[in-house]
């Protein structure tokens, strides 16, 4: 009898499960972990032999672990579309590992997930597509050839525990080998764990999965449940022979990527403030930040406890700040130019930026940060003569029509900054503000030299400066019927290709100073050091001693006038400062 096999079937590789998945955890040992491989043999000697012995075991761990891993959840139905995921997400991981010098550890999975479409746009380049087809497309035409060999189930069981006991006592024996080098290493360098992949990005995906689950499972914490008017804030809610008293704002510019080095108050090489230089501002030089990205420092920094005893659980489930201003009293308004308050302002009056739409300052998504001060000076108008009453009711009408509330007596309004959110620093400015060049104009930094990094960068924060300073020009303008103040920092600094790392988001315990050290200002109209009741001679001597982000909570609160058992006065940047109330 004649047999016709079909064209088909001609060019297809026969291979079982066990089979596919080997040569999978093998090319992913192979291709995937060369970042973990130069941080292990990093101070070893590459001639030695004990370094070639250090490096296979290395990579026979890789393989025989990713290859426990994989059999365990894989059948013939399914190998072939979990591979094939996996093929993909471990392309895009390695590329940006590679390219940017980031850990894909839990934190950095989360920023990852919440990127907005903007953000994520900037972040595609065209070197992203010879990295896909060399490490995705062509190993997933590879994966489509292959036709999965079935057996009976009795074989296939055999067949599966004798390949998970052989990884076993590959990885076991490879550890045996290496124990004494590879704890040591292991101890002293957690952080090289998220460096395995595709590991590192599937366990960083399920720790956020389960951490989000359990968050969503239960209510923020209320916290500040005691706060209350100080005898300041409440004279502001008073009138006095039917007169109202003038009302306090305090405006919280919260600052992105914007780094400690490159400030031109901080005594850089370039003048990057110039603006500001001129204008009668509490420079802080040497500020800690909560974090190295948004998704930490964000939440961190408007915690009662923030870096000094660090638990993200605590602050993540748990209300912030603004929350206990808003208990107290004080009328509260989040605007934001980035991609979101990250819960900090969940349940307060908010707006976006790119929804108000300011004439001539937004494109594709994005909007400049002079968008953050659209309407301001009709607002600060509406603020000086508010009707009192139904104050909730006025914030909820103002939000709706673009403005922050109108409630009187004290006001706490929050800009979220685009900054120097990288990696496409030349497009957060407007061309008037290319004053270095040249300024890489590129998305993919790759394609810059570093000085062409640091050019477009500087001009961003020329840019945060002009900002800052329209925003205090305004406030100036107002001062007769408006008592105001201004507080800046930012939430995270950034590498400018230093170690060859560029953006942000390294572990904590690893990252340079670069990323962790940020600028942070601080302005009072005289009615207001007077309203507040601030010596700012005596916070200018403050300043020059170190800061943190852990400030920030309680120093809000007394220049705000709220009471709570909260408030630690050694976090309080403002104590020691402050002149005691007029009497009644």
């Amino acid at each position: 009898m004649l047999f016709i096999t079909k064209p088909v079937d001609r060019f297809r590789i026969p291979a079982t499960v066990e089979a596919l998945v080997a040569v999978a955890s093998l090319f992913w040992a192979f291709t995937a972990n060369q970042l973990f491989l130069s941080a292990a043999l990093k101070d070893r000697v590459l001639s030695a032999p004990a370094t070639w012995g250090f490096a296979l075991a290395l990579l026979v761990m890789l393989a025989a672990l990713h290859f426990v891993l994989l059999a365990l959840v894989s059948n013939r139905w399914t190998v072939k579309p979990l591979l094939a995921l996996l093929i993909t997400g471990t392309a895009f991981a390695t590329y940006f590992m590679q390219t940017f010098g980031v850990y894909l550890d839990p934190t950095m999975m989360r920023n990852m997930l919440h990127t907005d479409v903007a953000e994520a746009r900037e972040l595609f380049s065209w070197s992203l597509l010879p990295h896909l087809l060399l490490h995705a497309v062509l190993p997933l035409l590879l994966l489509w050839r292959v036709r999965v060999v079935r057996h009976g189930l009795a074989r296939s069981a055999i067949v599966r525990f004798g390949a998970l006991v052989l990884a076993l006592v590959l990885l076991v024996g490879a550890l045996v080998m290496v124990f004494q080098a590879f704890a040591s290493m292991m101890r002293n360098h957690k952080d090289m764990r998220y460096l395995v992949t595709p590991g590192n990005y599937l366990w960083s995906i399920s720790a956020v999965a389960a951490a989000q689950a359990k968050g969503a499972a239960k209510p923020r914490q209320a916290i500040g449940l005691d706060a209350t008017p100080g005898p300041r804030m409440a004279a502001r809610a008073e009138a006095k022979d039917g007169v109202a008293a003038k009302p306090l704002l305090l405006v919280l510019v919260v600052g992105e990527t914007a780094r400690a080095a490159n400030w031109g108050l901080n005594g850089y090489s370039r003048q990057t403030t110039p603006e500001l230089a001129k204008l009668p501002v509490i420079n802080f030089p040497n500020v800690g930040a909560c974090g190295t990205n948004t998704e930490v420092s964000l939440p961190c920094m408007f915690a009662a406890v923030g870096r000094r005893d660090y638990d993200e659980e605590r602050i993540r489930g748990s209300q912030s700040l603004l929350h206990v201003l808003a208990r107290a009293g004080v009328a509260v308004h989040w605007r934001d130019n980035q991609s979101g308050c990250k819960g900090v302002c969940e349940g307060l009056p908010q707006d976006a930026v790119v929804a108000l739409n300011p004439p001539g300052l937004c494109a594709n998504g994005r909007c400049m940060d002079e968008g953050l001060l659209a309407g301001l000076v009709a607002w600060l108008g509406n603020a000086a003569g508010a009707p009192q009453g139904n104050a909730q009711g006025n914030a909820q009408a103002d939000a709706q029509a673009g403005a922050p509330g109108r409630a009187g007596g004290t006001r706490l309004l929050v800009l979220h900054q685009l900054g120097n959110h990288g990696p496409s620093y030349f497009r957060r400015y407007p061309p008037a503000f290319a004053r270095f060049k040249p300024a890489c104009e590129q998305d993919d930094l790759q394609k810059c030299s570093r000085e062409e990094i640091v050019n477009a960068y500087d001009n961003a924060l020329l840019y945060t400066d002009h900002v800052l300073a329209s925003l205090i020009g305004r406030l100036q303008a107002a001062s007769a019927t408006v008592d105001s103040a201004v507080f800046y920092v930012s939430d995270h600094g950034e590498s400018l290709g230093e170690n060859n790392l560029y953006l942000h988001g390294l572990p904590y315990a690893i990252a340079p100073d670069l990323q962790k050290r940020v600028p942070m200002i601080m302005w009072f109209s005289p009615g207001a050091a007077a309203n507040i009741g601030i010596d700012t001679a005596c916070l200018q001597k403050r300043a020059q001693a170190p800061a943190a982000h852990d400030h920030l909570f309680h120093t809000v609160l007394t220049l705000l006038d709220v009471k709570t058992t909260l408030h630690e006065a050694a976090w309080d940047l403002a104590q020691g400062c402050r002149t005691p109330p007029a009497p009644p």
